[in-house]
């Protein structure tokens, strides 16, 4: 089966296409480098062609509510569009766990958005929410670090290793739409603060990690609002093993 990649060319992206390519299918990458604009439509009609299920995770780098209801509003409007030409049978839309308990949130905005319209489009669809990635604490760290000092929410969260859910993604794309919501997550919760500290410690990296919930995140985040419930697939990477082998860390591939 030919499988598009909304955002093939991006971190979850290009785990998804080696995941595509692993299971024997042929994947049609989708992303502005290449030619075709998930907004204008430029180049869809072209790459759908022949395709069969369509993975979508592409982005939004907003912080702002309604830009990323606008983007990804109409970024889905018009997917579903062309793939109704095409006649694609099966459309996955990347999510994430807890965005309906979360209001503030301007991502989260956009990302609900997105789930509204790709539900109640011409293709069925499925949306796997997943939980945050074992990188996901160092990416805080990088977005919050002012002079050595970070400040960082004390989140629970349930990470999950991108390619553990890109297995996921192609594996979904190949069965029958659910027309609703299944979760993913990694085996074991976490909280982000010490994720922060060990991620830290096998870089070799000095932070000052400052507990807070004054930053980014919000005391509307605390306790389980972003862990999956007990339906939620579980998949198997630990964040140790993540820390012993991601060549991020320093070390080998897994």
């Amino acid at each position: 089966m030919k499988i598009a990649v909304v955002g093939g060319t991006g971190l979850t992206g290009r785990e998804v296409v080696r995941a595509v390519e692993a299971r024997g299918h042929e994947p049609v990458v989708i992303a502005r480098s290449v030619g075709v604009d998930i907004i204008t439509g430029e180049g869809l009609d072209d790459a759908l062609r022949g395709v069969g299920a369509i993975i979508d995770v592409s982005n939004a780098p907003t912080a702002d509510s309604e830009a990323a209801r606008a983007f990804f509003g109409t970024a889905t409007s018009t997917i579903l569009a062309a793939a109704a030409r095409a006649g694609v049978s099966h459309h996955v839309v990347l999510s994430i766990v807890g965005i309906d308990r979360v209001a503030g949130n301007p991502h989260y905005a956009g990302k609900r958005r997105q789930e509204e319209v790709a539900l109640a489009g011409p293709v069925p669809t499925t949306v796997v929410r997943a939980t945050q990635f074992h990188d996901f604490a160092a990416m805080v760290v990088n977005w919050s670090t002012t002079d050595g000092v970070a400040p960082i929410a004390p989140l629970l969260v349930q990470p999950i290793a991108v390619p553990d859910l890109a297995d996921v993604l192609v594996e979904v794309a190949g069965q029958a739409p659910v027309g609703g919501i299944v979760e993913v997550a990694g085996p074991k919760t976490e909280d982000l603060v010490d994720m922060a500290r060990r991620t830290l410690a096998v870089r070799g990296e000095t932070v000052e990690l400052v507990p807070s919930w004054q930053g980014r995140f919000t005391v509307e985040m605390a306790g389980e609002v972003l862990l999956p419930g007990p339906a939620a697939r579980i998949a198997p990477t630990t964040f140790e093993k993540w820390l012993a082998t991601d060549p991020a860390n320093g070390a080998g591939s897994a």
